[in-house]
């Protein structure tokens, strides 16, 4: 870690855009440990076993006909940031530039923000299934990412076994290519309420309602999530949840800061708000009948249905 070449990577930072992506991704590495990638062996073969046993426990407990990236990424630290600030880049890139009087200033200060950011990210990400939201290549419209140092830094944190909480993340994050692969439609209205809303804000507003909406499709992306992983998962994993909310409740007060800016208790919040939601759902219909929130947009389920599982059961199974 160089804190020094990370300061004047976003003290250079330049160009037109109200970030410098490019000062902000140097700046990320340069702040964090890369972690090692020095594979033991048979422990990339370990990663696709996970995916493929998930891939078909997934798909027998779903239903869902869906596929899983051919190419599984075992990352360091660097690796997940340099793939995710171009994610980062498309999204923020609906934002028109609003730099005022001193634009270098503002540059130099959005990209500092956003070298924490990732940083911070970088450091904490386990797995990621990336649908590739605003994406321009047609030929590979989606990815899955381990980020290896983090998964044993956790494991050994935790004091669990790596190969069966790197199995945990795997499932995980195979059920969210099955949301993708149940609903074709997903990425789109994803893509459209959040470039609504940054729009928005680009101009100087706010806008509630697609906010809300994608706060709602997303606590149901997460909540869905977890239903399949309490049906698929070949494990138990009890242990494994209330030793992750053991960790973040034993966060200091700065890391707890950094989640709450960068909208990680939110996350959080989604995870279980949704759960409960489809935890009523299957109690009392089924699990067929929570798949309905992907026939499509009009069935996900609205803020108020969330707290309300039975109003959305009422209108939606007819």
């Amino acid at each position: 870690m160089n804190l020094y070449r990370s300061a004047r990577a976003v003290a250079g930072a330049s160009g037109d855009d109200a970030i410098d992506w490019r000062s902000a991704a140097d700046a990320a590495k340069a702040a964090t440990d890369p972690g090692s990638l020095d594979l033991e062996s048979g422990e990339r073969e370990a990663y696709a076993r996970d995916v493929r046993d998930a891939r078909t426990a997934v798909r027998t407990v779903s239903g869902v006909d869906f596929d899983v990236p051919e190419t599984i990424e075992i990352q360091n630290r660097h690796h997940w940031i340099d793939a995710n600030v171009a994610t980062f880049e498309r999204v923020m890139g609906t934002l028109e530039t609003h730099t005022g009087t001193f634009p270098g200033v503002a540059r130099t200060i959005n990209t500092g923000t956003m070298t924490v950011l990732l940083s911070f990210l970088g450091r904490n990400v386990l797995g990621q299934y990336d649908p590739l939201l605003l994406a321009d290549a047609p030929t590979d419209d989606h990815a899955l990412y381990f980020v290896r140092p983090n998964i044993l830094n956790a494991a050994a944190t935790l004091d669990v076994d790596a190969d069966r909480f790197r199995r945990w993340i795997a499932f995980h994050e195979v059920t969210h290519a099955a949301e993708f692969g149940a609903a074709p439609w997903l990425s789109d209205h994803l893509e459209s309420r959040m470039q609504d809303g940054i729009a928005t804000l680009s101009e100087g507003a706010f806008d509630r309602d697609a906010f809300r909406d994608l706060d709602a499709a997303m606590t149901v992306v997460e909540g869905y999530a977890e239903l399949l992983m309490d049906h698929a998962f070949d494990d138990e994993y009890e242990d494994l949840r209330r030793k992750l909310d053991e960790r973040r409740q034993g966060r200091g007060p700065l890391q707890k800061l950094f989640r709450r800016l960068l909208g990680l208790g939110l996350k959080e919040r989604q995870y279980e708000r949704g759960k409960n939601f489809f935890e009523h759902v299957v109690a009392v219909r089924d699990l067929e009948t929570a798949s309905l929130v992907w026939e499509g947009p009009e069935n996900l389920p609205s803020h108020d249905e969330l707290d309300a599982p039975g109003a959305w059961i009422r209108r939606v199974d007819r």
